[in-house]
């Protein structure tokens, strides 16, 4: 899959309390439309405002999760960004709180193929999940400690991997 033909044109939104990281997103992500934000506020406006294909939401420093909620409400899917909010508690609230991906922010680097892959499973009406345990999951094995955390979520997971995309 060549993530730029999926992104092509697409309208994102990112947010994200770091200018750094803000500019590094837009560069990755250079052939979108892309409306970007560095707080609560000025994201909420931009999400009540505009349509978009997906939000990017930092999780920590713009209240990524009250993001969600917006985006939600919306229909838009979003992608969880993280560094300080890396463990099973954030990931978990982000599959129930209805993200379509979690990524940490040190693979942000592969940002684009990540959101290609929620577009595309959005509009296949496929489960963004199925691709994010692929491409994921044995990062997340080796920084929450091994497989034993997927024991301990395994019904929660294996649930959400069954259902449908809900996006």
């Amino acid at each position: 899959m060549d993530p730029n033909k999926v992104l092509l044109g697409k309208r994102l939104l990112i947010v994200d309390d770091e200018r750094d990281i803000l500019e590094t997103l837009i560069g990755l992500l250079i052939v979108c439309k892309i409306d970007a934000a560095s707080s609560f506020e000025e994201a909420k406006k931009l999400l009540e405002q505009y349509e978009y294909d997906l939000a990017v939401l930092d999780i920590m420093g713009v209240k990524g999760f009250d993001l969600l909620e917006i985006a939600n409400k919306r229909n838009i899917p979003a992608l969880m960004l993280t560094a300080h909010s890396l463990n099973v508690e954030s990931l978990t609230k982000s599959v129930k709180e209805g993200a379509a991906y979690f990524v940490p922010k040190e693979k942000m680097a592969e940002i684009a193929t990540y959101v290609a892959d929620v577009l595309e499973a959005k509009e296949s009406n496929k489960n963004p999940w199925t691709r994010w345990f692929e491409r994921l999951g044995s990062f997340f094995d080796v920084m929450f400690t091994g497989p034993n955390w997927r024991e301990q979520e395994k019904e929660f997971l294996e649930k959400r991997k069954r259902q449908g995309s809900g996006l």
